[in-house]
């Protein structure tokens, strides 16, 4: 019998389920709307897993490369110059040559394997080369068990890139071109599970956690290869629940869709391995080159290792910062291929016993070349958009170098150290340009004293007046009216004074205060007279002057001042070189170039930069301008670079010193070399140095190291040699005492004299035509 009021067990069992029914009933509503955000989170991060890593996955910059150095029998090159290059490319010593990047060295020969490249005409095939050197030449080039070849090119030396604006970069490569080693290095250092797991490895976690755990601390991540490439490609570093939540749903969804080869690789482009100052060094490729000089597929087994240690800390094993934590941290990872038998414990102690073989800082290979790469951005901005030269992994050819630019960054360096103990020196400014005096090329650089500065570019931005340099565009103004002026045109230097416009007068003066008298016209070139020049000048008239300096290539417009006639006018030094270009080719005007050709991502040719050559000068007038800019060397204010350079070198130039050696110029150039120096101070003080003790010290010290060809320009048609008097300048026989040849315009040369007798001299201004000629 039940007691009364009471209720069954059965009700109340059912009192109790429709007591809870409302809430199983939210549950499962929040559950479905739950599992509604998941699957729209899913779609989401989907699409956006799949469009970038189905589009253009990273942005490349440009990458900006020097002249292949090409090697033929008969080439001027020393075998130092030619080792030092092949060391910036990363090729190593070896006892025998045996793939890409091995060299060997005897005692006048070198043997090498080149890479192979592509070049804007095609590819060039790696190959096995003997190259035997006799003094400063190639005495013979040969394929080694093939005979003798006519020409071959090494690959450019890659000198820098245009990046973008948070400063990525990377090289990339494609799983085929890895070494042996790196993938079974990277998945049993990093993801021993990748080829089974689909994107995120529960082993892993667990083990993590119980690492983490015993540990009392954070040790060890659970990370899958693909979660560490969806953090980096897609995500923040932030360590919250949701990022990582986030990691695991891309990392499944990412296996989804690709295949594990194509995440390995986009994993080796994308892993950052350091930081070059502002440059963030990503993917294998790179590293690569940044720590080793060498590209990947050379890698030997403990370099691979090396990199692959990295991945755990790039900036805590730094093998160049922390080379004990880094050596430590690669014997490790050689350690784990040995346990797992991928390679041998005899592979595992030999490689052990290497050294890190990091590349040293400071090399060509590792240099940036500031101010040459300045000029090369500004002349691609004139064809391609920014965002074209940042992000599309344009291949920039130039005719950058290396060889030359290292010689004029210690010319600079070492010339200014010298100099540093005069009163003011150390303040002193330089800018230096060298060309090829043929084609225009740009062939070094520098924008300042100091070589790697990436800020002011002189060279190119300092507007400085010339003085002096402007003298040859004045003779050569003259002697291109035969019938009136030749180079024993007898000339007055003496004092002038001309009232200009707004009442000023304007006096110039020689720079020793004196006048000289009557002289040949040479000689006031020679010895850059101010006074005779002026004088020229005004007889010319100053507006044909200037027309000159625009044949010539200068593009300012210049005011007809008598002050343009000393070197008034401004022009930075790229300026100059272009101008002296002109007269170094013979009177053919080519504009200075530093490109030569742009290839896009793929290898393919965008575009050619040819020379452009125009004739402008009479050759005849040219060749008698450049026969007395070689008296300024011999005789004149250039005299003293006979002091580094060897006497039977012919080179041709002019000083320039403005008021106050506020400026020190010289310009000069051999047959196959054309520099333009320029020394001052930014704040445009004074200095202690004039043309001739500062910038011509600086370009003779470059021209020894550069060991040129001596000049020797074919003499034109319209000119011949001629005997004449040393003291009257008039025609003579050639077994006269004072007889010296003198090349004239054909027509224009002086009447014979009264044959072998003394006549009242002029001043004895010849007597170093004779010394010259013996």
């Amino acid at each position: 019998m039940s007691r009364s009021g009471g209720r069954s067990p059965r009700s109340r069992r059912k009192g109790s389920r429709s007591r809870f029914a409302p809430l199983w009933g939210w549950a499962l509503k929040l559950s479905l709307v739950g599992l509604v955000i998941l699957a729209g989170v899913a779609v989401y991060l989907d699409a956006v897993v799949q469009e970038k890593f189905s589009g253009k996955r990273w942005t490349v910059p440009a990458k900006v490369y020097a002249r292949p150095l090409e090697l033929f029998e008969g080439q001027k090159l020393d075998k130092d110059d030619f080792l030092t290059e092949l060391e910036a490319l990363g090729y190593r010593r070896e006892k025998t040559v045996s793939g890409p990047g091995d060299m060997s060295v005897a005692s006048n020969a070198v043997e090498l394997h080149t890479r192979g490249f592509q070049f804007y005409e095609g590819a060039e095939e790696a190959r096995h080369l003997r190259v035997r050197f006799a003094g400063d030449k190639v005495a013979g080039l040969s394929r080694v068990g093939e005979g003798d070849l006519a020409v071959a090119r090494l690959e450019p030396l890659l000198i820098g890139g245009l990046y973008p604006a948070h400063n990525e970069d990377r090289i990339l490569i494609q799983l085929e071109q890895v070494p042996p080693y790196l993938i079974e290095t990277l998945v049993a250092v990093e993801d021993r599970e990748f080829f089974d797991h689909f994107g995120v490895s529960p082993k892993s976690i667990a083990r993590a956690m119980w690492v983490n755990l015993t540990a009392g601390e954070l040790r060890q991540g659970g990370s899958t290869l693909t979660q560490q490439l969806v953090k980096n490609f897609y995500l923040t570093s932030d360590r919250t629940l949701a990022r990582k939540a986030t990691e695991a749903m891309m990392a499944v969804l990412l296996e989804l869709h690709y295949d594990k080869e194509e995440i390995l690789e986009a994993y080796l482009n994308e892993v950052f391995l350091g930081q070059d100052g502002r440059r963030a060094i990503h993917g294998f490729g790179l590293a690569s080159q940044y720590f080793f000089s060498q590209p990947l597929a050379e890698l030997k087994l403990h370099q691979v290792a090396l990199l692959v240690g990295m991945v755990k800390g790039p900036t805590y094993y730094n093998p160049r910062r922390h080379p004990e934590r880094a050596l430590e941290r690669r014997n490790l990872v050689i350690d784990v291929l040995a346990e797992q038998a991928i390679i041998t414990p005899e592979q595992a102690a030999a490689a052990k016993q290497r050294p890190l073989d990091v590349s040293r800082r400071g090399s060509m290979a590792d240099s940036s070349y500031p101010a040459f790469l300045d000029l090369v951005k500004r002349q691609l901005r004139q064809d391609y958009r920014e965002e074209d030269l940042t992000e599309e992994g344009l291949r920039i050819f130039t005719s950058f170098d290396p060889i030359a630019q290292s010689k004029a960054e210690r010319a600079m360096t070492e010339t200014l150290k010298r100099l540093g103990n005069r009163k003011g020196a150390e303040e002193v400014e330089g800018a230096m340009v060298v060309t090829n005096p043929e084609t225009g090329e740009v062939q070094a650089l520098l924008g300042s004293r100091q070589p790697g500065f990436a800020g002011f570019n002189r060279a190119l931005d300092a507007v400085r007046p010339i003085g002096s340099l402007i003298k040859p565009a004045i003779y050569l103004t003259a002697l291109e009216r035969p019938s009136q002026y030749t180079l024993t045109t007898v000339i007055e230097d003496e004092p002038l004074s001309v009232k200009g416009a707004d009442g000023q007068v304007w006096k110039p003066q020689n720079y020793d205060r004196q006048a000289h008298g009557d002289i040949y016209l040479y000689q006031g070139l020679a010895n850059s007279y101010n006074l005779s020049t002026a004088r020229l000048g005004l007889e010319l008239g100053v507006p044909t002057v200037l027309k000159t300096l625009q044949r010539l290539g200068v593009e300012r417009d210049w005011p007809a001042y008598p002050s343009m006639l000393l070197g008034a006018g401004a022009l930075t030094p790229v300026e100059v070189a272009g101008m002296y270009q002109t007269l170094a080719n013979g009177g053919f005007n080519t504009p200075l170039r530093a490109i030569r050709s742009v290839l896009d991502a793929q290898g393919e040719p965008l575009k050619r930069y040819p020379f452009r050559i125009e004739q402008r000068f009479d050759p005849g007038a040219i060749y008698l301008t450049q026969y007395g800019m070689q008296r300024v060397m011999r005789e004149g204010t250039g005299r003293s670079a006979y002091n580094q350079l060897p006497g039977s070198l012919a080179v041709a130039g002019k000083t320039g010193t403005t008021n106050d050696s506020r400026d020190s110029w010289f310009a000069g150039f051999s047959q196959d070399l054309l520099a333009v120096v320029w020394l001052g101070r930014d704040d445009n003080g004074k200095t202690p140095l004039t043309g001739a003790t500062g910038a011509l010290q600086v370009w003779a010290d470059f021209m020894r190291r550069a060991d040129p060809l001596p000049l020797d320009p074919p003499v034109p048609d319209n000119v011949h040699y001629v005997w004449v008097d040393a003291r009257t300048g008039q025609g003579t026989e050639s077994n006269c005492p004072d007889a010296v040849q003198m090349p004239y315009i054909r027509g224009s040369e002086p009447p014979p004299g009264p044959g072998c007798v003394l006549s009242a001299p002029a001043e004895s201004v010849m007597d170093w035509v004779r010394g010259w000629l013996q």
